[in-house]
């Protein structure tokens, strides 16, 4: 088969599976530009405004910000450290049984959303930051296991090589020879998942994982849209804010 005719047969296929999830989802676009469907959706957005800026609710803010920045922190800092202990079972250092099932143990931290987590941590746990901050760690733990994992074995031999040569011993090679060459980059790796654990345990108030969150949930529960709205600016504005010291000091490890 030619390949102008094998990339038109796949043109084909992904236009017909497109069209088949739009029938098969029944998806009324049309109800979305009729006239009450844009009144209405303008009357909800303009309830929205302006943003509750009492001095009460800001102290709020702050408080749920501070706890939503915990949680993210104390998750991506325990999923680093159990992601680095993993990472040597994961990259064979201790035999290829122990790689085979630390592999599998990380693929399914990995595998299980961070919401879910949250869910079965809240009846764990209960509800509050705690559950919010296993549940980043556990599925973080299974990302930065395994990145950590592929760096090692990336990782020239030669430095620890020349050391176990000369005479030291397994753990020294690897402390002096192999460890100083992954740092930069567990940290960089540390550091872009701490962005995206800042989104998600923002996220995970709305199963009672606390933070602003939660804050936000039960903003919504109750109607109240001008305090949805502050608190919808507090996570913009922490996000973008972690974003810029996190590219910065990843910028400065590069």
């Amino acid at each position: 088969m030619r390949p102008g005719v094998g990339a038109a047969c796949w043109l084909v296929a992904i236009t017909a599976a497109v069209v088949a999830s739009f029938a098969y989802l029944q998806l009324d676009f049309g109800s979305l530009i009729r006239a009450d469907s844009r009144a209405q959706m303008l009357d909800y957005a303009g309830s929205f405004f302006p943003p509750n800026t009492s001095p009460a609710w800001l102290a709020k803010l702050w408080q749920g910000a501070l706890e939503t920045l915990a949680i993210s922190a104390i998750g991506t800092l325990l999923a680093a450290l159990f992601g680095a202990a993993l990472s040597l079972l994961a990259a064979g250092r201790l035999g290829g049984m122990a790689k085979s099932a630390c592999r599998l143990l990380l693929n399914a931290l990995r595998s299980v959303p961070e919401l879910v987590w949250a869910a079965l941590m809240v009846l764990a746990a209960g509800l509050g930051p705690f559950a919010g901050t296993l549940a980043i760690a556990l599925h973080t733990t299974g990302v930065l296991g395994r990145l950590f994992a592929e760096a090692l074995e990336n990782t020239p031999p030669e430095p620890a090589n020349a050391l176990r040569q000369a005479g030291a011993s397994a753990t020294t090679a690897f402390l002096y020879g192999t460890l100083p060459g992954v740092i930069p980059q567990w940290l960089a790796y540390t550091l872009y998942r701490w962005e995206n654990n800042i989104r998600m345990a923002a996220v995970l108030g709305f199963v009672g994982a606390g933070g602003l969150g939660q804050m936000l949930h039960v903003t919504l529960s109750l109607f109240q849209q001008s305090k949805a709205m502050s608190v919808i600016l507090a996570m913009l504005a922490m996000v973008l804010l972690v974003d810029a010291l996190s590219g910065w000091l990843r910028a400065r490890l590069g």
